[in-house]
Parts: structure tokens; sequence; C-alpha cells
């Protein structure tokens, strides 16, 4: 059977999140609606991995198995035809009947951006957290060092998560200093994320940054497995799923 790898780029401030609901509006139900369209049969949708409610992607992967003599390049044009302007089609490929979204996924990388200054923003203020005061960005790179490497990450995990354990290996985790604009980015890639993980662990940095906590103290609270002993959750508009590594 045919088997289509999507390369998707959304706005996620309207939807649910990414995993189909039902009565809810969400980016994998929207897709896989526009599929039934174009096919006339019912296409299951399967992503690298769930994106929170209101939170975005710029390089989400999918991929869908479907009896059809449309190619790869209707489905691109048809799709984004169909599809509401805040869900982007980038890419569609045939690939291999193997091929699966999320179980061949080698790592993922996200970006979470914060609008570090005194005035709030008019036109991207669904797509950063908006932070007042100013941040100590010395104190948060130190901090963020003992959170590269594998560990188990039960401090920074929302309830809920659906795994067998809490480990996972941080490859990269960087920040980006403040722009003309004011605007952070961090970015982190791992080979698997726990529920609101990324989101948790801004917020622990946040707190850092903020002199609410040292830099010291993200390590005891890292090995302290104890999710009360972290900061916040940072909120989902700030949010983004940049990409996904897959093997060559």
């Amino acid at each position: 059977m045919p088997n289509f790898k999507l390369l998707l780029e959304y706005d996620g401030t309207a939807y649910h999140g990414w995993q189909r609901q039902s009565n809810t509006r969400t980016i994998q139900g929207t897709v896989e609606a526009v599929l039934k369209t174009m096919t006339e049969r019912s296409v299951t949708l399967i992503g690298s991995g769930r994106t929170d409610a209101g939170a975005h992607a710029t390089g989400q992967v999918a991929n869908f198995s479907v009896e059809t003599r449309l190619t790869s390049d209707i489905f691109l044009k048809g799709l984004n035809s169909l599809l509401p302007p805040d869900i982007v089609i980038k890419d569609c490929v045939l690939v291999e009947e193997i091929f699966h979204a999320r179980y061949d996924a080698l790592s993922k990388v996200y970006d979470y951006r914060i609008l570090n200054r005194s005035l709030p923003a008019a036109l991207f203020r669904q797509h950063a957290w908006h932070i007042r005061k100013p941040l100590d960005l010395e104190s948060i790179r130190t901090a963020m060092l003992c959170l590269k490497g594998q560990h188990d990450f039960s401090a920074f995990e929302g309830t809920g998560s659906a795994r067998r354990h809490a480990v996972r290996t941080v490859i990269d985790l960087s920040l980006t200093g403040r722009d003309s604009d004011g605007y952070l980015i961090f970015s982190i890639e791992a080979d698997g994320f726990l529920r609101h993980m990324v989101r948790n662990i801004v917020g622990t940095l946040a707190d850092v940054g903020l002199g609410r906590t040292s830099p010291e103290n993200v390590e005891r609270i890292l090995m302290s497995k104890d999710r009360k002993k972290a900061g916040i959750t940072a909120p989902a508009h700030g949010l983004f799923l940049r990409h996904v590594k897959y093997p060559s």
C-alpha cells in the first residue's frame, strides 16, 4: 500500500493539540478529514509526536498509507488548497511502506520563544511567552549545563505521560540571546520528550533568570525527580516543534 510522508507547518492557536479527539478541533483530525475528502477513504495520519494545545510546528512529520492513484504532488497541492490557512503541507513524498513517522524518529528539536522586554507584542503575542523583567542569560546558560546527557527527567514531567520510564537523552540545549526586538529562543534536542518536558524545563530556567532560584539548584531539582520542586509550566503558545531527525 502506498505510504506518504508529510512535512507540516501549523499555527496551533486555534487547535486542541495534535492528537485527534472527538468534538474538539485538532491538527491530526483536520488533516485526516481533508485526506478522506480527497481519497474517499478513512485515513489514519501518524505523527512523529503529539504537540500540546496551542503549540506550533514548523517541522512536524507525519505519514499515512492509503490505496490510491493520487500522486504525492497531487496530495501536496490538494491538501494545501483544502486545509485552513493555519496548516500548511510543506512537502509530500512517497516513502517505503515500513516508514513510521513516530517509531523511526531518532530525535526531535523543539524551540521555545520568549519575548523579554517591558512592552508586550501586538503581532506575535500568540507565539512567545512575554516576560517583562530582564532575564539573567548567563545564569540560565550555567543552569542548562546539567540538563545535557542522559537523565531521569521525572522532575520536569507533566501528569498524564504515557511512558515506560522517564529517562531521556538531551543531545543539545542552547539559548539564543535577545535580538533587537527582545526575543529569546531556547532550543532543545532529545531522543524523546516527556509530557510538558520542554515547557517545564523552560519554566524552571526562567526562574533562574529572574533570580528566584540559583543555577546550582537546577541540578538538585533534576536529581530529586520531584515535579513539585521545579518551576511552572511555561505557556504552550511559545513552543514550536522545529525538526524531526531520521536515519539517512
